[in-house]
């Protein structure tokens, strides 16, 4: 240790502060890794691992990256899960020998602010999650927008089900915490005392400056303020104390929204295809949005649908306005395109990280909000006399006429940034101009000293070559020499005698004056004194900029919402949607549905309509029929239609009456999970057991061939089972749409009153099938499986063997249906072998734990299938 030298022991003292983090430290004009760190960023970067010298013996691995293409690289670490830590030289002067130098960001998943590392249409949130027993704490945030919110609930089940809704960035657990490792992107652990109850209370006290936490909804919340405390001090860490956008902490109940679990998510394609991209999924569709705010505004509401009747009456009534009035949504989103994105743009001030351009865009924006408001005002009349519904509890905008009235053109910022920042202000304060002339009279008198020297510089030239005839005589600058004259080799013999030679090149010689070195000196220590007022003034009119940041995120918001009622409406018009109602019923009633994303993929065929109604005396609905006859189609468009209605959004469909659904459960689709020693069929079950024993009377379930991953007599028991249970149980009888291709199953209409039967119509002429894709009553016989491998191009051989088979399997097979004249003992011998299935179910029952009413229940149930038969 005794032969590394200052610098090498500089690194490790840094490098011992931020052991996860990988650290580029500052060496003149490039950023150096080194170490274990240089290893990973050669690999990593494709960069070149060199070495070296750092004391006796000693060589250290290396690899470095230019400092101004750092953001790029930085970018590329921290997508593949990486911390980075950017140690910056402090000053010019050396202190003892040695450059000072520190760490001025800490780069994570969660806080980056650049706008090159970030999707503008997305949040990118930073949570905390902990865990008490039953008891979660949730907190998250975004510190490019200032978004800040915490909840408490109960059960690892919603924790999981937020988190799918969140998907944060960055997740933050305790170091003792071990179950949430694959519920975010990049997991990072804290101590366990940075989540103890005292600590989080203190900063976050701090930081607001209050006594209490009783503003903020949290103070008798002890785990959401325990993980909003983690979530800011991790924030200030990362960004060394800045973090002055965060000026509000939101309290939310997830008991308001729609909850949605992963499958569902997933399987309904909500924000992203099944294949991991935009296209193809709901968000795609809809999303007309013209602004990044807006798009971001449409994302949660895609992923967070309403609960409450009045609120989704509230949207609905803003999509209608700007649907009826066309030319004004036109002109509107016309307005609105391209608009800068204020609320980043605000954050971005507040946290001390805005340059001249970002300034310049809060006035670009700041000047379309006067011109929105006239486009608004014109049918402000007509918003007067339209009587909207009462809201049930104070919303922060609770109508497109209180939306005109929260636009705030925020006039005093627009004039402040009118007259202190030029239009064509550089980005960076490495050049002059940043501030306007005549907004700072010390600006202005050091610049105005300097003019008379640049005048003088500026006619050199033209007086150096009358006086000494040389016709290609030039003055110049450059950063390592300053100011010269240059003069060929051809004319050296009529260079002056007071001409002081500075520097020999190929083909002439560069030389100053006395004088002209003189007036460099007075331009440069000008040039320095001005960059540093410059910067000093800006950072002045930031400050004044930030006091009207409430102001101006409250104009964000309005845009925001603006833009995503617009475009809401122009999806609606474009592609043919209503509006739909809702009642306080458990029904559902859609006339010519359509799903949203296929329609929209088709392009030479018609997209095939379909109702559905579900009513109080019909909750199951079995549906039969081949494949690719569009079963799951229709379901997923159910679901995809009730989901559009309750986050306020008009429907494919030419009517649609919706009972409020408190959850949607979808069990679709096949795949393993062998990462976790889970097979298809035990992933199926699982996500069956969760709907089953979280689902309530007012859920929508759409389950697709439940139990075909194992054996034909275990899927269709349980398949069979599942229906009982679901039309049985006192809590449940939710409306479910359950797609099979178990025809036996046909039989429960007659056996359970709530049951109905639907199949997808098929066309037969002869050998050849026509898949009409339309739904109607009563259910199929069969599946057309082998029509499909036909399709499908399966050898001709094998389709006409696989036919000779299902032949003579359907000559010696049991029948296919189960009906009540055939449910004798022995006809249940086929589906039960070896016993009554009376007998069997009895010697399981436990009477003890019954109550009256499940006892009464189960009597019926026995009367209606074995009695009355």
């Amino acid at each position: 240790m005794s032969h590394i030298t200052p610098s090498r022991q500089q690194y490790l003292d840094i490098k011992a502060q931020y052991p996860d983090a990988i650290v580029l430290f500052r060496l003149g004009d490039f950023y150096e890794t080194f170490d274990d760190d240089a290893q990973t960023a050669a690999r990593e970067l494709d960069l070149v691992l060199t070495s070296r010298p750092q004391g006796k013996n000693q060589r250290t691995p290396m690899a470095g990256v230019p400092y101004h293409a750092a953001e790029g690289y930085i970018a590329r670490l921290i997508a593949k899960g990486y911390k980075v830590a950017l140690c910056e030289q402090m000053s010019e002067t050396p202190i003892n020998g040695l450059m000072p130098r520190e760490v001025v960001r800490v780069f994570t998943a969660g806080t980056v602010i650049e706008p090159g590392m970030l999707d503008a249409g997305r949040h990118n949130y930073l949570a905390a999650a902990i865990v008490d027993g039953d008891r979660v704490g949730l907190a998250y945030a975004d510190i490019t927008t200032g978004t800040f919110a915490t909840t408490q609930f109960h059960g690892r089940r919603t924790l999981t089900e937020e988190l799918a809704r969140l998907n944060p960035a960055e997740l933050l657990v305790s170091d003792s915490e071990h179950t949430l490792q694959d519920q975010a992107r990049t997991v990072s652990h804290l101590p366990d005392w940075r989540f103890e109850e005292g600590n989080a209370r203190q900063i976050l006290l701090r930081h607001f400056g209050v006594a209490s936490l009783d503003a903020f909804g949290c103070e008798q919340k002890s785990l959401a303020t325990r993980a909003a405390g983690a979530v800011l001090y991790y924030l200030q860490e990362t960004q060394m104390g800045r973090v002055g956008q965060m000026q509000r902490l939101a309290t939310y109940s997830v008991e308001g929204y729609m909850a949605l679990d992963v499958a569902t998510r997933a399987n309904l394609e909500l924000t992203e295809s099944l294949g991991g991209e935009r296209k193809g999924s709901l968000l795609s569709v809809l999303d007309k949005t013209v602004t990044a705010m807006g798009s971001r505004l449409l994302r949660e509401w895609v992923s967070r649908p309403l609960l409450d009747i009045t609120q989704l009456n509230i949207r609905l009534d803003q999509v209608q306005h700007f649907h009826e009035n066309a030319l004004l949504r036109a002109d509107l989103r016309a307005t609105l395109k391209g608009l800068p994105d204020l609320e980043r743009l605000t954050n971005r001030i507040l946290s001390g990280k805005a340059n001249p351009r970002d300034v310049e865009n809060v006035k670009v924006a700041l000047t379309a909000v006067p011109i929105i408001s006239e486009q608004l005002a014109v049918s402000s009349e007509q918003l007067s006399s339209h009587q909207l519904p009462a809201p049930t509890h104070q919303s922060p905008i609770s109508n497109l006429q209180s939306l005109i009235s929260n636009l705030d053109p925020c006039t005093e910022v627009t004039d402040l940034i009118n007259r202190a920042i030029p239009d064509d202000a550089p980005t960076n304060f490495n050049k002059m101009g940043v501030i306007r002339s005549g907004f700072s009279a010390e600006l202005d008198g050091v610049m105005n000293s300097s003019a008379h020297a640049r005048e003088w510089v500026a006619g050199l030239e033209p007086r150096e070559r009358q006086r000494t005839g040389i016709a290609s005589l030039k003055v110049g600058f450059n950063k390592v020499f300053g100011y010269y004259i240059e003069v060929t080799h051809a004319n050296t013999s009529s260079v002056p005698g007071d001409y002081i030679r500075k520097q020999t090149l190929t083909n002439a010689e560069r030389y100053i004056t006395p004088e002209l070195k003189e007036y460099e000196t007075l331009i440069l220590n000008a040039e320095e004194r001005i960059l540093e007022i410059e910067r000093r003034v800006f950072t002045e009119v930031c400050q004044q900029v930030a006091a009207y940041a409430p102001r101006l995120l409250q104009t964000a918001q309005v845009i925001a919402e603006l833009d995503v009622v617009a475009g809401l409406a122009e999806a609606a018009a474009n592609q043919g949607y209503v509006r739909p109602s809702f009642t306080n019923d458990n029904t559902l009633h859609i006339v010519n549905g359509r799903h949203p994303v296929v329609e929209q993929s088709l392009r030479l065929e018609r997209f095939v309509p379909n109702d559905v109604h579900m009513t109080e005396k019909e909750r199951i609905q079995i549906i039969t029929g081949p494949n690719m006859s569009g079963k799951s189609t229709y379901l997923r468009q159910t679901a995809l239609i009730v989901l559009m209605a309750q986050i306020g959004s008009f429907v494919p469909a030419d009517e649609a009456h919706i009972g409020l659904a408190d959850r949607i459960f979808t069990r679709i689709g096949a795949h393993d999970e062998l990462h976790a020693g889970r097979s298809t069929f035990m992933v199926e079950m699982v996500e069956t057991a969760e709907i089953l024993n979280h689902a309530s009377h007012r859920s929508l379930l759409i389950l697709d061939e439940i139990g075909r991953g194992t054996s034909t007599y275990d899927g269709l028991a349980i398949a069979w089972a599942i229906v009982e249970y679901l039309h049985n149980h006192p809590r449940l009888k939710p409306r479910t749409l359950f797609a099979t291709h178990y025809h036996e199953l046909v039989g429960l209409a007659d056996l359970l009153p709530l049951v109905a039967n639907y199949n997808v119509a098929v066309a037969e002429e002869g050998d050849k099938v026509l898949f009409l894709h339309h739904i109607v009553p009563g259910g199929a016989d069969r599946s057309y499986g082998i029509h499909v491998a036909q399709l499908a191009g399966l050898p001709k051989d094998v389709v006409n063997r696989a036919n000779e088979l299902l032949h003579e399997l359907e000559q010696h097979a049991p029948t296919t249906a189960v009906t009540p004249s055939r449910l004798s003992a022995g006809q249940q011998m086929a589906l039960f072998p070896e016993a009554s299935p009376l007998l069997k179910e009895l010697a399981k029952l436990d009477v003890n734990s019954m109550s009256p009413l499940e006892a009464i229940n189960k009597l019926y149930e026995w009367k209606r299938r074995y009695a009355e038969t």
